[in-house]
């Protein structure tokens, strides 16, 4: 026989209703936290864009600049000063009649004849004017500071120019060279072609017209050529009598016995 003390306990309705009570208070508030978390509870929902710039932004905070006295001094030395890769070749504060004067010196030593050797003989002349200024620019800096120490970044910053501008100024100018010989070989064996045919119609006694062969060039140049060829002919003849025959005496005494 059971006593009180092990009898089973049974639920009241009282007891139940608290029960009910308080599961539904803990619901409420569990939910009211979520809904106040949603926003930011997932990274996912948030817009990639709008990251992105957040980032941006303290990645900004960083980028402040030189601070130290040094690291702006080396800041100074940019392409906006030296203008060693800027795009115009000549600076507002350099003389422009000059860097005029400097590349029609370029001009009359190529002669460049047609739009490629205009664009590399140009070249050359910015690139040479360019590597000129460098000297100016290592002397003002000693004379701002003449301990060479402190001048070692930026000093280093104009040789690496330098030597940059060297290699370009060489390779257009040996890229000119080849394509002038080029054209210069082209236009002699046309220009002999074009000789020839103006001495074969003055032989048979027929006019001769350079641009029913093709040619661009004119009959005066062609006579011209023409004439320097067999002046040319005549020299190597006289050439080879004067100072390459060997001598009548000489030959007799080689030849006996």
């Amino acid at each position: 026989m059971a006593t009180a003390a092990q009898a089973p306990t049974t639920p009241t309705a009282d007891s139940v209703d608290r029960w009910l009570a308080r599961r539904g208070a803990a619901l409420n508030e569990r939910g009211t936290s979520a809904d106040l978390a949603a926003p930011d509870a997932s990274p996912l929902c948030a817009s990639p864009k709008k990251g992105r710039a957040s980032i941006n932004r303290a990645n900004s905070q960083h980028s402040t600049g030189p601070r130290s006295a040094a690291g702006k001094q080396r800041s100074s030395l940019n392409a906006t000063t030296h203008g060693l890769t800027s795009q115009s070749p000549v600076l507002a504060s350099e003389d422009l009649a000059a860097y005029q004067l400097h590349c029609r010196r370029f001009l009359d030593e190529y002669q460049p004849a047609t739009p490629t050797e205009n664009q590399l003989t140009q070249e050359i002349a910015d690139t040479a004017w360019r590597l000129n200024r460098i000297p100016l620019l290592e002397s003002a800096l000693l004379s701002q500071d003449p301990s060479p120490q402190t001048l070692i970044p930026q000093l280093a910053t104009l040789g690496l120019h330098g030597q940059r501008l060297s290699r370009q100024f060489q390779k257009a100018m040996e890229q000119l060279r080849e394509i002038q010989a080029e054209r210069r070989q082209l236009q002699e064996r046309e220009l002999k072609r074009a000789a020839a045919l103006l001495e074969l119609h003055k032989h048979k006694g027929i006019p001769y017209h350079p641009a029913e062969y093709g040619f661009v060039f004119s009959k005066n140049q062609i006579e011209a050529h023409a004439q320097r060829l067999m002046r040319l002919n005549e020299s190597r003849h006289i050439e080879h009598v004067l100072f390459h025959m060997q001598p009548p005496i000489e030959r007799e005494a080689v030849g006996a016995p």
